[in-house]
């Protein structure tokens, strides 16, 4: 059996961590595994899924806290459990040590994954990650992007002209997400948002994401929709700032806030439109869902147009106000799509994805 460790931060519904998980749950566990390598001490959402399949779980030193010591975690668990393939999913430059610490302990296919065409932080951050944009470059083997922008940001524009960048979609499993009536009946019921028009975001609430031009574009909304509902899923370290705009625009009736699920894709069915004005993105999951789940989005002028799978989705300018895109939003129909062919056609079905995905890693 060969197996493939994952290095990540933690097994939580981030958009890497969740297309890991896609391929893993399609592989065939009596020829190839999946072990994962986390920082986060903290329980993950996927922990007991992995353990389920076959799967390990190695918990190791922060990179930031302790450099050192996470590097020789690393080495001595390629070292001690024989992994040939090694797997760094991230965006930052300084990620790539990791590789350096699986060749080090004897793994000779070292693959880095883009997981996102930008990264949030202050100007010292940035400065570091620039600074040291050469080490995804050369140290690994294998170099793999979700998207033509993901690949640009982390392995260069001359990479990707080269060739030398491997694009590999975001897939899902399309029939777990197809529309459904009585799924979007039943989740409306749940919420007690029978009759109300539900605009939503799924997402970590962090600073890329945008939530605070989110809530103005829905403040906007609701002065002309009174019957509207912005429901936001998710979790992260600005949570506290949102709920403080929320009250700040008296908006606690019209705004509900739960945290990740993991029946997303019937969530999906019971909204009316989804709203992702991030400021940057890889190659968003929530929006590859979104359309298979036939539902409208409007999405920013920043996010990759390659994301546009059914050619259904409204990008707005981000330089554009928040009453500009609620009368857009407004105005426009929501009814429901179906996009299967477009997703076969353009190679987003999670069965292709996967067995592109062992051609890459494993042969």
């Amino acid at each position: 059996m060969k197996r493939l460790l994952c290095i990540v931060s933690s097994m939580n519904q981030g958009g890497a961590e969740t297309f890991l998980m896609k391929v893993y749950r399609q592989l065939d566990k009596t020829k190839y595994q999946m072990d994962f390598c986390v920082s986060d001490n903290n329980k993950g959402f996927y922990d007991d899924e992995i353990i389920s399949m076959g799967g390990k779980i190695f918990n190791i030193h922060m990179k930031s806290k302790n450099p050192i010591k996470c590097f020789i975690d690393i080495k001595n668990i390629v070292k001690n459990e024989k992994y040939e393939y090694v797997l760094r999913t991230s965006q930052q430059s300084l990620a790539a040590i990791d590789l350096l610490a699986a060749k080090m302990g004897g793994a000779n296919k070292l693959i880095y994954r883009s997981s996102n065409a930008g990264i949030v932080g202050n100007k010292l951050k940035v400065f570091i990650n620039n600074f040291f944009s050469f080490l995804p470059k050369t140290i690994p083997n294998v170099k793999v992007a979700p998207s033509t922008e993901a690949a640009e940001f982390v392995f260069g524009k001359n990479s990707v002209k080269k060739g030398k960048v491997i694009i590999l979609h975001n897939g899902l499993n399309y029939n777990q997400f197809k529309f459904n009536e009585n799924v979007r009946i039943k989740i409306r019921k749940e919420l007690n948002l029978d009759n109300k028009k539900i605009y939503g975001h799924i997402g970590r609430f962090n600073k890329q994401k945008n939530h605070n031009f989110l809530l103005d574009i829905f403040y906007e909304i609701n002065k002309i929709e009174k019957n509207s509902v912005l429901l936001l899923i998710g979790k992260g370290e600005c949570e506290s700032e949102i709920k403080n705009k929320i009250r700040k625009l008296n908006l606690e009736n019209n705004v509900i806030i739960l945290p990740p699920q993991s029946n997303i894709n019937e969530y999906l069915m019971a909204m009316d439109a989804l709203i992702f004005p991030s400021f940057f993105e890889g190659m968003p999951n929530v929006i590859i869902e979104a359309q298979a789940s036939g539902l409208q989005c409007f999405v920013s002028n920043k996010i990759t147009h390659e994301a546009n799978i059914s050619k259904k989705i409204k990008y707005l300018s981000l330089d554009k106000s928040a009453k500009y895109w609620a009368n857009i939003i407004v105005k426009s129909k929501t009814e429901r799509y179906d996009a299967k062919k477009e997703f076969i056609k353009e190679n987003y079905m999670v069965e292709d994805v996967s067995k592109r995905f062992i051609e890459i890693i494993f042969m």
